[in-house]
């Protein structure tokens, strides 16, 4: 029997409903908003966002090793402040390393620890020894010459706390500091995350910061009809 869905394994939703649904979903807004205007039941659409942001974090994972010129930062994501607990990654928050190729694509993953061994093993196999990679003072990129990249420059940006300096000499890592607000700024219109949530959010806002110049809604509705999304539990 043929398929109802071509996007939908086993789903008994429309093509029409499903393809309605996606383009609110690539256009960002929130599952309860899609709800509303779609008609959809609210526990339908939040599985079926649930499962496209499945499918960005699978697509996310293509294309490495970054090349050219390189920037490597590390941030932290949670609540804005602990009361009585400060320093790096204070209190709950959750610490995040990002590579940006310039002109190009973004990767960032959720870290145990920003430790010189941690961020070292990331870069191994996902950054061209050849790429040219950039970093700002912290510690725990040192070493990173030793370890068979050819060339690292670093910008220490709070040698003179007073006085921050981003750019010298044409060294800067303004490319991944504009994703790391970019992030932040998307994900705080969820409200709070679930810590079992957040892995696919991040991976979501990746995917689209990497195709931004891209026509989303596209891009998925492809991706499905290659490889539809695969649930027995949609109406």
């Amino acid at each position: 029997m043929a398929q109802k869905n071509r996007y939908l394994f086993r789903g008994r939703m429309s093509e029409r409903k499903f393809r309605d649904l996606l383009r609110l979903f690539a256009l960002d807004l929130t599952a309860d908003r899609a709800a509303e205007l779609t008609g959809l039941n609210h526990n339908t659409t939040l599985a079926l966002y649930r499962l496209l942001r499945a499918r960005m974090a699978d697509l996310a994972q293509e294309g490495c090793p970054f090349k050219g010129q390189v920037e490597i930062d590390e941030s932290y994501f949670g609540p804005a402040r602990v009361r009585g607990v400060r320093g790096r990654g204070a209190g709950r928050k959750t610490p995040v390393f990002g590579i940006l190729e310039r002109g190009g694509r973004v990767h960032c993953q959720i870290v145990r620890n920003c430790s010189k061994s941690t961020l070292e093993a990331i870069l191994q196999g996902r950054v061209s020894h050849l790429a040219e990679v950039t970093s700002d003072g912290f510690p725990g990129y040192n070493g990173l010459v030793e370890a068979g990249f050819t060339r690292h420059h670093r910008i220490n940006k709070y040698t003179d706390p007073t006085h921050p300096v981003f750019v010298h000499k044409g060294v800067h890592i303004n490319g991944i500091e504009s994703f790391w607000s970019y992030a932040k700024r998307r994900l705080q219109k969820f409200n709070g995350l679930r810590a079992s949530s957040f892995p696919t959010f991040l991976k979501e806002t990746e995917f689209r910061f990497n195709n931004r110049q891209n026509d989303l809604y596209k891009l998925l509705l492809r991706s499905c009809r290659i490889n539809p999304l695969r649930t027995p539990q949609l109406g």
